[in-house]
């Protein structure tokens, strides 16, 4: 873990929403102040541990991220990938209850810039509109957790596959779903096995449901999108 200057990341953070009341020269000028910290992680480096105690808001520069659980089989399930400039923590920054739910893991070589809980105070206090992009985060990020936890409560793994594919069409309004990620790492979004998956797939593409290729996956089937 590497300490570095945040002046070359200047230009990614003026253009997030929650900077955008901020000149260069004032957010520079803050942050300076505010003693920031940007810290650089190789890939599979640990982020932050379960149970660690969230202290900062992180936003991530460079690279991307893995929010994962192992069970008490070593079975790894990724509850979300996030990757710059998204950010990370934010909810937990206030909590009474501010610790990691689960371990964050760098999925390729990533750089973070964290923001104190008084830098965020103050910036909030400078900018209400930083205040109020900061909720949207926040409330955001609770919906994606909620829509994962609905995704992972169905049984079987063809409703499984099916909730994840609906999210995404909706997301991606096309009824070819991009995918950004190996069968691998899909697997482990949805907590199964990777030959449980190729399987199901298979006999998902049989029955007309859909086709897929390396990269996609196409819906065939109305009931993916009938109450779009």
């Amino acid at each position: 873990m590497v300490i570095i200057k945040a002046d070359k990341y200047l230009e990614i953070l003026a253009k997030l929403d929650l900077f955008k009341g901020f000149s260069r020269h004032d957010l520079k000028a803050m942050l300076d102040a505010s003693g920031y910290e940007v810290k650089k992680y190789e890939k599979e480096q640990i982020v932050h541990l379960q149970n660690e105690v969230c202290r900062s808001m992180d936003i991530i520069l460079e690279g991307r991220v893995a929010v994962q659980k192992i069970d008490e089989e070593g079975n790894v399930l990724t509850i979300s990938v996030f990757s710059a400039p998204e950010i990370i923590g934010a909810h937990l920054t206030f909590s009474t209850h501010n610790f990691y739910p689960m371990t964050v893991i760098a999925e390729s070589k990533v750089v973070i810039l964290r923001l104190s809980r008084e830098l965020i105070i103050e910036m909030g206090q400078s900018d209400p509109d930083f205040m109020a992009a900061l909720l949207q985060v926040i409330s955001d990020r609770i919906m994606i957790l909620a829509d994962k936890i609905k995704t992972i409560s169905h049984n079987t793994i063809r409703e499984q596959i099916t909730a994840f594919l609906v999210y995404e069409y909706h997301l991606q309004k096309s009824h070819v779903i991009k995918l950004n990620y190996s069968k691998k790492e899909l697997a482990e979004r949805l907590g199964v096995q990777r030959t449980s998956l190729s399987r199901e797939l298979n006999k998902m593409r049989r029955d007309g449901l859909l086709d897929y290729d390396a990269r996609t996956v196409t819906l065939k089937d109305a009931a993916f999108f009938s109450d779009c």
